[in-house]
C-alpha cells in the first residue's frame, strides 16, 4: 500500500510538471510569436513601406517643377511625404526598441539611423535646387536630379537593405519557433496523456487494494483525486491541442498572409516609385523600367514575360483563377495570399487587390506609352493625378485593398495570440496548481487512516 501510495503521488507530480512544461513552452512560444517576432516582422516592414512611399513623393515634387498647374497637387505631395517621414521616424524608434538585444538586428537600425538623416538633406537639397532652376515639367535641373539620385541610390542600396535584413531576421524567428512549438505540442500531447494513464491506473490499483483488504467499496477521497485526474487530464489534452491549433491559426493561417501582404504593400509603393523615376530622370530610363518589372513579378510572378506581355498573361491568369478560386496561375506575395486564404472576407479582399493591381498596370502602360509618343506633360499628370481614373488614384484603390486584406489577417493573428494568451494564463495555471496540491492532499488523506490501522 505504501509501495502504490508512493506511485501515485509520484506520478502525480510527474503529471504535473509534464503539463507545466508543454503549456508553459506554448504559452513562451506563442509569447515569443505573437508579441516579439512577429509585430517586429510587421514594424520593419511598415518602415520599408514609409521609406518607399518617401522616395516616390520626392520623385513627383522633381516632376512637377515650376509649372502652375501642379500648385494643388505639389502642395499635397509634400504633406504626403512629410506623413510618411514622421511614420518612418516612429517606426524606426519601434524597430530600435524591438531589436535591444539582437546585435545584428542592431547595427541594421543603426545604418538606417545615420543613414536616413543623410537621405533626407539629399531630398531637401533636391528641392531646393529646382525650386532655384524653375525647370519645366518632367525636365528637372541637371543639379537637382543629380542630388535626387544619390538620395535614391542610398535608399536602395543601404537604407532599405538594412530594414529587410530585420524584417528577414524576425522572420525566421517566427518560423523556427512554430516548428519548434508544433513538434513539442505534438510530443507533449503525447507524454501528457501517456501519464496522466500511469496515474489513473495507480490511483485505480490503490483504490482495489483498499477494497480487497480493507472491504470497502470506495475510499472517497481517492475517487475525489481520480475525478480530479481525469478531469485534469481531459483540460490538459485539450489545452495542448487547443494551442497548437491556434498556434497553425495564428502562423500559418494568418502571419504568413500578413507578411507576404506587408511585403506586397512595400513593393508596390516601390514600383510606383520607380514609375516617377522612369519619367523623372530619362538617363536611367531602362534601369527603371527593369526594376519595376522586377517589382511586379515579385508582387504577381509571371515567369517569361516583359511588361509588353505582362498584362495579357496576367488578365488571362486572372480570368482562370476567377472562374476556379482553386486556380492560381501565378507566383508572389499575391499568389501566395491567394493559396492561403482562411478567414471570412479573407477572399473577396484578395480579389480586389488582384483587380486593382490589374488596373494600376494597365495604368502604367498608358503612362509609358504617353512618354514614347512625346507627350511627358500629360504622361506626368496622368501618373500622379489623384482624380478617379489616374494612375495615383488608382494605385490608392490597390493601396486601400492591401490594406483591407492585411487587416483581415492581423485581426485573425491578434485574435490567435489572445485567445492562447487567456488560455494559458495566471488564472489556468493557479487552476493546476490548485488541483494538484489538492489531488495529493486527498490521495494522503485517503491512506493515511488504513495505515494508521497497522501502527
Amino acid at each position: 500500500m505504501r509501495g502504490l501510495t508512493g506511485l501515485c503521488l509520484a506520478a502525480l507530480l510527474a503529471a504535473g510538471a509534464v503539463t507545466a512544461v508543454v503549456l508553459g513552452g506554448a504559452r513562451d512560444g506563442t509569447d515569443v510569436i505573437g508579441h516579439r517576432a512577429a509585430p517586429q516582422v510587421v514594424r520593419s516592414a511598415d518602415l520599408y513601406f514609409a521609406l518607399n512611399d518617401m522616395d516616390a513623393q520626392a520623385a513627383d515634387l522633381l516632376l512637377f517643377g515650376a509649372d502652375p498647374d501642379y500648385t494643388t497637387l505639389r502642395t499635397q505631395t509634400l504633406d504626403t511625404y512629410e506623413q510618411r517621414r514622421t511614420q518612418a521616424d516612429t517606426d524606426l524608434q519601434s524597430v530600435a526598441e524591438a531589436v535591444a538585444g539582437d546585435q545584428s538586428g542592431q547595427r541594421a537600425v543603426q545604418t538606417v539611423i545615420g543613414e536616413l538623416g543623410r537621405y533626407e538633406a539629399l531630398v531637401a537639397r533636391a528641392q531646393l535646387l529646382e525650386d532655384q532652376a524653375h525647370a519645366p515639367v518632367g525636365r528637372p535641373s541637371a543639379e537637382a536630379l543629380a542630388a535626387y539620385r544619390q538620395a535614391t541610390d542610398l535608399l536602395r542600396q543601404r537604407l532599405l537593405p538594412a530594414v529587410d535584413e530585420v524584417t528577414k531576421a524576425n522572420a525566421v524567428v517566427v518560423e523556427r519557433n512554430y516548428t519548434d512549438q508544433r513538434d513539442a505540442l505534438a510530443d507533449g500531447w503525447w507524454w501528457i496523456l501517456l501519464i496522466g494513464l500511469v496515474v489513473l491506473v495507480a490511483l485505480g490499483l490503490l483504490q482495489r487494494v483498499l477494497a480487497v483488504r480493507f472491504r470497502r467499496r470506495v475510499n472517497v477521497p481517492l475517487a475525489v483525486t481520480t475525478l480530479l485526474t481525469a478531469v485534469g487530464l481531459a483540460t490538459a489534452l485539450a489545452l495542448t491541442s487547443r494551442a497548437d491549433h491556434q498556434l497553425v491559426v495564428a502562423k500559418s493561417n494568418s502571419f504568413d498572409s500578413v507578411i507576404a501582404l506587408s511585403r506586397a504593400r512595400s513593393v508596390a509603393y516601390d514600383l510606383n516609385a520607380d514609375e516617377s523615376r522612369y519619367l523623372t530622370d530619362p538617363a536611367r530610363a531602362a534601369a527603371y523600367e527593369q526594376s519595376f518589372l522586377d517589382k511586379t513579378q515579385a508582387f504577381a510572378r509571371i515567369d517569361g514575360t516583359t511588361l509588353t506581355t505582362y498584362n495579357d498573361r496576367l488578365a488571362a491568369l486572372a480570368d482562370r483563377h476567377r472562374a476556379d478560386h482553386g486556380q492560381v496561375g501565378f507566383g508572389g506575395y499575391v499568389g501566395d495570399e491567394l493559396r492561403n486564404i482562411t478567414f471570412p472576407g479573407e477572399q473577396d479582399a484578395a480579389e480586389r487587390v488582384l483587380a486593382a493591381f490589374q488596373q494600376y498596370q494597365r495604368d502604367d502602360r498608358k503612362i509609358r506609352a504617353l512618354n514614347a509618343e512625346g507627350r511627358l506633360k500629360e504622361a506626368v499628370t496622368y501618373d500622379t493625378g489623384l482624380t478617379p481614373g489616374q494612375s495615383n488614384a488608382d494605385f490608392g484603390t490597390l493601396g486601400a485593398a492591401l490594406d483591407d486584406n492585411q487587416a483581415i489577417n492581423q485581426r485573425a493573428f491578434d485574435g490567435a495570440v489572445s485567445d492562447t494568451d487567456g488560455d494559458l494564463g495566471v488564472t489556468t495555471a493557479g487552476l493546476g496548481a490548485a488541483a494538484l496540491v489538492a489531488a495529493l492532499a486527498l490521495t494522503a488523506l485517503g491512506v493515511r487512516p488504513r495505515l494508521r490501522e497497522f501502527s
